[in-house]
């Protein structure tokens, strides 16, 4: 396989799973791959060395190939390591993919990736290209992807164009949710609407060190869609210790299988979000479910009752 497509390889300290996302691009053999790594955390004797290792893996490119790294000497931490890496690569590219190192791709992502990018690239509905399936389990649409008014990052693509609307400060976020946003992106569901209003609020007040809810509010505010295909395209390995975010390899979402999409793709009749997909993303994979609103606030307050006996009982 030779993709067409640039690709941006976002590294850190994990060589292990750097080396099995490694092995899937150089199977894709990108024309031209960018590295990002963000440098080793203060106070930690040993991350420099696993820093360095990595950066040997995801630049030991074997194929005829364009590299170009962006190195930090010193750590950045999410927020600013991956945005700026994020804007490095569009300010060189007007399109690619993005894969982050503990997101292990099926073959056919890269493909779905290729074929999109140039099908979408001129229509500014069209915000991100997304290899995430959290939902091919419960539903499956008619085509090969739908579309979605959220976005999902473990391994996706994107044109300069879309990119240049995100925010990683959020700065416009006060004046955006004055005039309704949320409302008018979430009608009719109060508990939407307080969750992104929850986290938005963190994330532009800097509560929170992170580049990814940037870009779902960037969609959000422009009325974007992204692409989703029909089966998971890529799993994410990198739950458990050693993580940044996910840290519990427990999760629901952790080490999912992955699916070949079956070609050529089939492609949606309309650009519009899937409201049956939507909605089943917000109830099970951000736990906003409007209808048991009652149910869960009263499950809340006896638990808490429960704590504040078994408190009392055990001074």
């Amino acid at each position: 396989m030779s993709i067409r497509s640039p690709i941006l390889f976002l590294v850190f300290n994990r060589p292990d799973t750097t080396a099995r996302v490694f092995e899937a691009i150089r199977a894709a053999r990108p024309p031209r791959l960018y590295v990002a790594s963000d440098g080793p955390r203060a106070g930690r004797p040993d991350e420099a060395a696993r820093c360095d290792e990595v950066r040997r893996i995801a630049t030991a490119v074997d194929w005829p190939c364009e590299v170009k790294t962006l190195l930090r000497p010193e750590n950045l931490g999410c927020k600013r390591a991956v945005s700026s890496g994020i804007s490095w690569f569009f300010e060189q590219e007007p399109e690619g993919i993005v894969i982050e190192d503990d997101c292990v791709p099926d073959p056919s992502f890269f493909t779905y990736c290729d074929e999109l990018l140039e099908r979408y690239r001129d229509d500014p509905r069209v915000m991100c290209i997304s290899g995430d399936n959290f939902i091919s389990s419960d539903w499956k649409p008619d085509s090969s992807y739908y579309f979605s008014k959220y976005i999902h990052v473990w391994g996706w693509a994107s044109w300069r164009r879309a990119w240049n609307l995100y925010d990683v400060e959020m700065r416009d976020w006060s004046a955006q949710d004055k005039a309704g946003l949320l409302e008018r992106r979430f009608p009719n569901a109060p508990r939407a609407q307080a969750h992104w209003r929850e986290l938005f609020d963190r994330v532009s007040t800097g509560r929170i060190d992170t580049w990814d809810y940037q870009w779902n509010y960037a969609c959000l505010k422009h009325d974007g869609v992204s692409c989703m295909p029909e089966v998971n395209l890529i799993s994410n390995i990198g739950f458990g210790q050693g993580a940044t975010h996910t840290v519990s390899p427990e999760s629901k979402l952790a080490n999912l299988p992955v699916s070949s999409l079956s070609l050529p793709l089939r492609h949606p009749d309309k650009v519009a979000a899937d409201v049956r997909a939507d909605q089943w993303t917000s109830d099970h994979v951000f736990d906003i479910d409007e209808r048991n609103v009652s149910l869960k606030r009263l499950r809340r307050a006896v638990t808490g009752r429960l704590r504040r006996v078994w408190s009392l009982v055990a001074s």
